[in-house]
């Protein structure tokens, strides 16, 4: 869960275009043929994809585990009428209601650790779906996880931000560990040191499909990422279209 990271995090994901996964997920509801009122995003992060739902007009609520994060996404979406952020966990969430869409975007999934934990994602995000609903989602691919990312170390320089990244991924639990250790330079020209661990569980397309029709859910697609292609042993990341 994202603590102090929080903070800096827009700045370190500036090359996520999040515009793009807007126009994306529009042109899903058109292929798709719903026009959705009430929208639910899960892990919505610091608000950014948030924001192009709320200024499409969309009834959201959106909710993330982390506080931290919340502080930010609330200082980015307080302006906006038709936005409900909530403090909740993919886990566990129950809201009360169903949702026309549900989404989660940049690999949320991937952060569910346990079978038994992804299976109560998936079923809370059935139960929150109304018919004919339709859940968004994406994760890096097993094939990303283990051969692209895997046991690399680099390090970035950003002028106000300095960090360097360690991965290891550990084949027998597919769980791929990133060690960040982060320098952001304060006021008076110090530098505040602080470090995080992530964790990402590999899912072959196969474990996410029999858990999805576990949950009940029977229409699914799956394509790689802003794309409607299929996938192939080298797709890095993939896209999930689900209906209820």
């Amino acid at each position: 869960m994202y603590r102090d990271f929080a903070g800096i995090y827009d700045e370190l994901m500036h090359d996520v275009d999040y515009k793009k996964w807007f126009d994306y997920i529009e042109n899903i509801y058109v292929k798709e043929g719903i026009t959705p009122a009430k929208v639910l995003e899960m892990a919505c992060g610091t608000g950014s994809l948030t924001r192009y739902l709320a200024e499409a007009k969309y009834d959201i609520t959106c909710f993330d585990l982390s506080l931290e994060m919340l502080t930010v996404a609330e200082s980015k979406l307080r302006k906006y009428r038709n936005v409900k952020i909530l403090n909740q966990d993919m886990i566990d969430f129950n809201l009360g209601g169903q949702y026309d869409s549900i989404i989660s975007i940049c690999d949320s999934i991937n952060y569910i650790l346990e079978d038994e934990d992804l299976d109560k994602v998936f079923e809370n995000a059935y139960k929150h779906l109304s018919d004919d609903g339709i859940f968004i989602f994406d994760i890096n691919s097993a094939y990303y996880l283990s051969e692209i990312i895997s046991n690399n170390n680099f390090v970035e320089d950003r002028g106000e931000v300095f960090y360097s990244w360690e991965s290891y991924y550990d084949e027998e639990e597919k769980i791929n560990q990133f060690y960040i250790n982060f320098f952001v330079k304060e006021e008076d020209g110090s530098y505040n040191r602080f470090i995080e661990e992530h964790y990402e569980r590999a899912y072959e397309v196969d474990e996410i499909i029999e858990k999805l029709n576990k949950a009940g859910f029977k229409d699914i697609k799956y394509y790689q990422a802003f794309s409607y292609d299929e996938i192939d042993s080298k797709t890095e990341r993939i896209n999930f279209i689900v209906k209820k």
